[in-house]
């Protein structure tokens, strides 16, 4: 090729490029990397696959990435490590993980009192109207001559914490008439249902799915019952995630606030988004529907409300060794994002 025509060319190509827009390069354009969410599948998360399903986080550019983990106590490691972004799951192991210097703050509340004590059908018939829970475990190990196993997950979650309390505090019931056995949630499911333990420390949906496969497991206590205003699930970020992105916290808390007024407006409509996320196809929506209705669901996102409770629980982890210290609540919970997300 001449040399004149080579220099033509290079000018050329020179000034296409010059007059191309760098769309490649612009911050406009630039593709945020999902948010990282851990959550363990309960009902008391439903709120979170509400606001991702209905498009109320990627309408403020959040978009979700979503894994499943058995407690929240299997959490905090992906937490310690920066692999998770989001949490959520039960308060009480962020008290841990703050005790071992782990930055994380709860930014919104998603429910309330979800515990429940689930009795299988040969501890059921000894929760007969009008007897104490200590009489009916007391019953159950003199008629079968072994303690009632109980299944909940890992010390430190709030399912083993109120279970202990429910046992030790409000009931009573003598330690020799109650084995608890800690396991992951799913494990604890079907361990109910295969009876391989006489009862568990379940939430919804399970309670709705383990007494429609089987009607003469029981309902013996619900969570105000085992712990006063149980703290339950709740949002929290990394304190890496808050310093690197508060628009896309407030816009999750944002969403949440709207999904939680969805989902008490019209359940109906939230209920296949909650099954697809929960049920995996397996759950009917009517599971989801009933699960919804249950008394054992009280969905509550602003964060203050929960506060008092959860130092309480705190209190009580170092009296049964799963915490080492009361943690301060000031530097946990940060109700900025729920405030200015509800006006109020």
């Amino acid at each position: 090729m001449p040399v004149s025509r080579r220099l033509f060319t290079a000018v050329a190509l020179g000034a296409l490029v010059a007059a191309t827009p760098a769309m490649t390069c612009s911050p406009a354009n630039a593709q945020s990397a999902p948010v990282r969410v851990g959550y363990i599948p309960i009902l008391g998360a439903a709120p979170v696959f509400v606001a991702d399903k209905e498009g109320f986080a990627k309408a403020g550019g959040v978009e979700f990435k979503f894994t499943a983990f058995e407690s929240g106590p299997n959490m905090i490691s992906a937490l310690a490590s920066g692999t998770l972004d989001v949490y959520v799951a039960g308060v009480a192991p962020l008290g841990v993980a703050r005790s071992k210097g782990i930055d994380v703050r709860v930014v919104a509340a998603t429910a309330v009192e979800e515990m429940t004590v689930a009795a299988g059908p040969t501890l059921a018939t000894f929760f007969a109207p009008g007897v104490a829970p200590a009489e009916a475990f007391k019953a159950f190990r003199a008629k079968t001559g072994k303690p009632a196993r109980l299944a909940t997950q890992p010390p430190g979650s709030v399912p083993h914490t109120t279970l202990t309390h429910w046992l030790n505090v409000v009931t009573k019931t003598d330690p020799a008439d109650v084995q608890v056995v800690p396991m992951g949630i799913d494990a604890t499911q079907q361990a109910l249902l295969a009876a391989a333990v006489e009862g568990a420390t379940i939430r919804e949906p399970a309670d709705s799915i383990v007494q429609t496969r089987d009607p003469r497991i029981k309902l013996v206590a619900l969570g105000g019952e085992m712990f006063p205003n149980q703290p339950g699930t709740v949002v929290a970020v990394s304190g890496a995630y808050l310093a690197k992105d508060p628009k896309g916290v407030q816009t999750i808390v944002d969403s949440v606030v709207k999904a939680i007024d969805l989902i008490q407006k019209d359940p109906k409509r939230v209920a296949p988004h909650i099954e697809a996320a929960l049920g995996k196809g397996i759950v009917d929506v009517s599971i989801i529907l009933k699960a919804l209705a249950s008394p054992a669901t009280k969905f509550v996102a602003d964060p203050r409300a929960i506060a008092e409770a959860t130092q309480k629980m705190q209190t009580y982890q170092v009296s049964i060794g799963t915490l080492e210290k009361d943690v301060p609540l000031d530097g946990l919970f940060d109700p900025s994002f729920f405030i200015k997300a509800a006006g109020k």
